[in-house]
């Protein structure tokens, strides 16, 4: 809706401090965008792509070649300057999709998951990438369903379900507010580990304990997070490290996943309209946090990815 793809069904949204439902031309000179599927041409090269929307983009026709070697020699895509698109692999037509959107230096770029089909190293080299755009002073709107890449690139994560915004905050708000607490992994020592003795003693001290895992000498437990003071967790396990030999723990707290998880569980087809009607009872209030970035160019948003159906609600 804010590129202009859909319909708006209600509301009012401004990109740059124009409208988009009067002033759509004016707020897509703000905007660059990256769709979730590639809209390249198979007889283009990666130069003449990036030749043609600069002159879209109105840049001078002195500066093009220059424009458009800076964004080839950025996206690491030199080799394949003068190759069709049509024989790139999905990675590097994602990084010259991505250099699209980059062409004439917009304010506010909306990337639709930018790393899809991307091997590791291709994925860590965009995310450096986008890193480099928001410490330019510019503002990166992405959808992903990767949590990895929402807690290394986002400073504010929104979750969508059944079209709507359930919560908005930084990865650490998110996870503090819901999260199921604690996961404690203990590593205990001993040619033949007495397991059974720490998981009394777990049970005895954290009722509320749930063990999650055990294989060979390590136990996974999930703690939760109600009643539980962090500093008593630490103390009873530095206590009795000796005793039950304890060679190593650790506390960790609930992952970005899980709380995805934890929405995305009320994911419907769109067909319900009890449920998309329904209150947004987890809608968090819209204020700033403390462990939040300040500044609208220096944030991210991610939204998880439903069907055309679903996005239209």
């Amino acid at each position: 809706m804010l590129t202009g793809d859909s319909s708006v069904s209600s509301g009012e949204a401004f990109v740059d401090s124009y409208s988009i439902l009067t002033n759509i031309h004016k707020a897509h000179q703000s905007m660059g965008y990256c769709p979730q599927f590639d809209g390249l041409d198979n007889m283009l090269t990666a130069a003449e792509h990036l030749q043609l929307y600069a002159r879209l983009r109105g840049v001078p026709e002195k500066d093009i070649k220059q424009v458009v070697d800076s964004l080839i020699s950025r996206m690491n895509l030199s080799e394949y300057a003068n190759r069709c698109a049509g024989g790139f692999s999905g990675g590097n037509k994602r990084k010259l999709s991505t250099a699209i959107a980059l062409v004439g230096n917009p304010p506010i770029i909306f990337l639709d998951e930018p790393t899809t089909g991307m091997d590791p190293k291709a994925r860590r080299f965009l995310w450096n990438i986008i890193i480099g755009i928001v410490k330019e002073g510019r503002t990166v709107i992405l959808t992903s369903h990767s949590m990895e890449e929402c807690e290394s690139l986002c400073s504010r994560v929104a979750i969508m379900v059944n079209g709507q915004f359930k919560c908005l905050g930084s990865p650490q708000h998110l996870k503090n507010k819901y999260g199921d607490g604690y996961t404690v992994t203990l590593r205990v020592g001993g040619e033949d580990p007495n397991l059974e003795a720490v998981s009394e003693f777990i049970k005895s001290l954290f009722p509320g304990a749930v063990l999650k895992d055990q294989h060979h000498n390590q136990l996974e437990y999930q703690f939760p997070s109600h009643g539980l003071v962090l500093s008593q967790v630490f103390g009873h396990l530095e206590a009795n490290r000796k005793i039950f030999d304890i060679e190593d723990y650790s506390v960790s707290q609930t992952t970005l996943d899980q709380v995805f998880i934890n929405f995305a569980k009320n994911q419907t087809d769109g067909t319900d309209e009890d449920t998309l009607s329904a209150p947004n009872e987890l809608e968090e209030e819209r204020r700033p946090y403390p462990d939040e970035e300040a500044g609208p160019r220096t944030s991210f948003v991610r939204m998880s990815d439903f069907t055309p159906d679903t996005v239209d609600v």
